[in-house]
């Protein structure tokens, strides 16, 4: 058959980018087209995101597309990061700049929630991990400061749905990204109108929820005329990148939950794929989120800080004259002393720090351990702090499933990270297969083609991905050290009596 080419768009935290998968009937082949920074805006004390020069980079990206390929262009669709919205008035206007999720706006705003609904009652009709920018939260934020915002928004859309809409005019939300809101039951698979409520938050502006895979429309005229592109389709994929990412595992099991996933990057999301939300008070306990997958399935898995940790250090020491690439970083971090210095990355302090080597240091210092002061010594702390969490989280995962985790995948730019791939294996001692890197970009494009009729289920997605792409295997070691290390955490991390 002819090749054919779908579109990606790949919105992250640091970049974006514009992705072309050229599909000839059996393997994917990808092709970066258009590259683009992204990062919060400091407006007004507050952190937003600048989506209208996002939109006009897309365009860009769009465009060369539309030079390189022409009509062998079949659609596009959107992922994104999870949890922040844009709001539209009835005409399509937007109702300010959209806030970033690590704005302070929401600081504290979780025990005031707690003071109107429960806890438990929050996660029995949402499923969700709580963490206080979920969507919920934001918008409880927002109803206080702001209620004549919500009052005269006419839809709230999630970060890629607006992409959608800017691409087509559709106004749904795609129940991969809706699900990471924290208004969503999990059960009936639509937002959770009764807790809304609860928090006063307007009911009119939550569009219809469709499913991936779902043919939103065709480009808009202005958009073709912008770019060059012919009226091609616009179909949502998993919105959510790590749907996506997780979508683009290149296992060849579907059946129990025997092998877990991380989709890493600026976040490492860890979970597995199974085929009904976990709703007990245990997976309260142990604060795990449920999140939509593709053809039905939840991905149930921890939000772990990630590779923000080192990307932050990096940007300190940037900061400072001492500038270095991330291998130059790994290698240093290889040379210092293993399991020395280990903090918890999910601590508070962590998640959006003037000075990232500080807020380490300080955490350290306060649970009397030794310092790391070199750029090495920060970054080895780092990974192995990660892939402790990882060990945690793991043994989490097997209580809840009753199924003893056999491998783990690696997926997304982290996979790249060889240093951490290695602590991963040793410290869960789990082989580890890595790859591919573009997991995200390959589950979006795949379920394009899939909703052209050339696939025929999810199984058959992942049976194209590890024909397209190579993977790395790493095998566990040392054992004993990282057994300490973990009790050694789990002792600094215990909640005082």
């Amino acid at each position: 058959m002819k090749t054919k080419v779908y579109l990606a768009i790949d919105l992250g935290a640091e970049s974006g980018r514009v992705i072309a998968g050229l599909w000839n009937g059996k393997t994917l082949k990808l092709e970066e087209l258009h590259r683009f920074p992204n990062g919060p805006v400091l407006l007004a004390d507050s952190l937003r995101w600048d989506v209208l020069r996002l939109w006009n980079e897309i365009q860009n990206g769009l465009a060369l597309a539309a030079k390189k390929y022409g009509k062998k262009v079949v659609s596009v669709g959107a992922d994104t990061w999870g949890v922040d919205y844009v709001l539209l008035t009835k005409g399509g206007e937007m109702l300010g700049q959209p806030y970033a999720y690590r704005d302070a706006r929401t600081n504290g705003i979780m025990d005031e929630a707690f003071k109107v609904v429960p806890r438990a009652e929050i996660f029995a009709q949402t499923g969700l991990q709580f963490m206080q920018f979920n969507t919920l939260f934001q918008l409880i934020a927002h109803q206080r400061a702001h209620p004549d915002m919500l009052a005269a928004a006419d839809v709230l859309l999630m970060m890629p749905d607006f992409i959608h809409w800017a691409l087509c005019g559709s106004r749904v939300v795609e129940f991969t990204d809706g699900s990471t809101s924290q208004c969503v039951h999990p059960l009936t698979r639509d937002w959770a109108t009764d807790l809304l409520k609860r928090f006063d938050i307007p009911l009119h502006i939550f569009p219809k929820i469709v499913p991936p895979g779902t043919e939103l429309g065709t480009v808009r005229a202005s958009v073709a005329e912008r770019t060059g592109l012919a009226a091609i389709k616009v179909v949502a994929p998993p919105t959510h990148d790590t749907a996506s990412a997780v979508a683009g595992v290149p296992t060849a099991n579907t059946g129990k939950p025997n092998w877990a996933y991380i989709s890493s990057g600026t976040w490492s999301l860890m979970g597995v794929e199974v085929q009904q939300a976990s709703l007990s008070a245990r997976t309260q306990e142990l604060n795990l989120t449920n999140e939509g997958g593709l053809d039905g399935t939840y991905r149930l898995l921890k939000n772990i800080m990630g590779l923000w940790l080192v990307q932050q250090c990096k940007r300190a020491f940037d900061a400072r004259g001492r500038k270095y690439d991330y291998a130059a970083l790994a290698r240093l971090a290889e040379k210092a002393k293993p399991l020395r210095s280990i903090v918890d990355p999910d601590d508070n302090r962590f998640l959006n720090p003037p000075d990232m080597p500080r807020a380490i240091q300080s955490f350290c210092r306060e649970t009397s351990q030794p310092v790391p002061n070199t750029e090495g010594e920060l970054v080895r702390c780092a990974y192995e702090s990660l892939a402790l969490r990882y060990r945690e989280v793991l043994g989490c995962l097997e209580e809840l499933t009753g199924n003893r985790i056999e491998v783990i995948h690696i997926v997304g730019g982290g996979s790249q990270s060889q240093v951490l791939n290695q602590f991963a294996a040793d410290a869960c001692q789990r082989p580890v297969i890595t790859g591919p890197v573009e997991a995200t970009a390959m589950g979006n494009l795949l379920t394009q083609v899939r909703a052209s009729g050339e696939l025929a289920s999810l199984a058959d997605m992942r049976a194209v991905i590890r024909k397209s792409c190579d993977v790395q295997r790493y095998e566990p070691k040392s054992a004993a050290a990282w057994q300490e290390a973990a009790e050694r955490l789990a002792r600094l991390t215990k909640p005082a009596a």
